[in-house]
């Protein structure tokens, strides 16, 4: 993230050189890529993931909707346009949306009606250019502040039951709920009907406890110190358990990968292990 959103020491044709080297269909997006600012960059970029026979079927953007000033949602808004822009010229189906930042002076009734204005202030630009905007329970956006306003399970599930859309859905990430000290499966029992998308993760704490992580989750830019991405497979998600609550639902959509702090080796493996379990879960789709 530093290298490609903060530095600019890794390209994002590299990036891509790398990505496409793995065993995978596609290539979720980060709409703050440095080289993303220049739009005549969208159409080279998606060329030369489709020269490897991939797409880009994902973009991953964090809005944030719940800072009480209007003119600062206003521009948020327009942000959550140009990133829906970004997605149809990449050629992708899904944009992520976010809450917003879980300010200590907002309470639980305003910041989902800020949320929720703001993403069904989206909800037409993205049906005209035949985009879903997908929701995220979130943990905390790498260069934010505060943690993710609807990262409870309770603050999440009112806000999507606020909005019903066809162009409107979730993106289910299972690591997420353990870090608001909550149960990945039961969230997806809530959920389940409105999972359009699936972040693929695993997480562990390099040392102390889920209650440490909360105490030092505020106030200090990105994630806190003492959290770490997992290789998939081999952290606290029961994978059996969530693909066989997705499959009986009819879930056919995409699974994006997080992973990769340890260096592509890593990744390999990551990938390799939802290959299986997909090949096991979903035999008919090609793999």
């Amino acid at each position: 993230m530093q290298a490609l959103c903060k530095d600019g020491s890794m390209t994002v044709s590299e990036w891509i050189e790398l990505a496409v080297q793995l065993d995978i269909d596609g290539l979720e997006w980060y709409a703050g890529f440095l080289e993303m600012a220049d739009e005549s960059n969208w159409k080279r970029f998606r060329q030369q993931v489709e020269s490897h026979g991939k797409v880009i079927p994902m973009m991953c953007c964090s809005p944030d909707f719940t800072h009480p000033d209007p003119a600062f949602r206003a521009n948020e808004i327009a942000k959550q346009k140009r990133w829906i822009d970004m997605t149809y010229a990449l050629g992708g189906s899904y944009c992520r949306v976010l809450s917003g930042q879980r300010r200590p002076e907002l309470t639980i009734e305003e910041g989902v009606k800020l949320a929720a204005e703001s993403i069904e202030a989206c909800l037409p630009y993205a049906r005209e250019h035949g985009i879903t905007l997908i929701i995220e329970n979130h943990y905390k956006d790498d260069f934010w502040e505060y943690p993710e306003f609807a990262q409870k399970m309770d603050v999440f599930c009112q806000l999507v039951d606020r909005i019903h859309d066809p162009n409107f859905g979730v993106n289910y990430d299972p690591s997420n709920t353990f870090l608001a000290g909550e149960e990945p499966l039961e969230l997806l029992d809530r959920v389940v009907n409105r999972v359009v998308t699936m972040h693929a993760s695993d997480r562990y704490l390099l040392s102390g406890t889920i209650e440490d992580l909360r105490r030092e989750e505020g106030g200090a830019v990105g994630y806190a110190k003492r959290l770490s991405h997992g290789e998939i497979g081999k952290g606290l998600n029961d994978y059996d358990a969530i693909f066989t609550k997705l499959k009986t639902v009819g879930f056919d959509g995409w699974i994006s990968i997080e992973d990769g702090v340890d260096g592509m080796a890593q990744l390999e493996r990551s990938v390799a292990f939802l290959r299986r379990k997909m090949a096991e879960y979903w035999p008919a789709v090609p793999v």
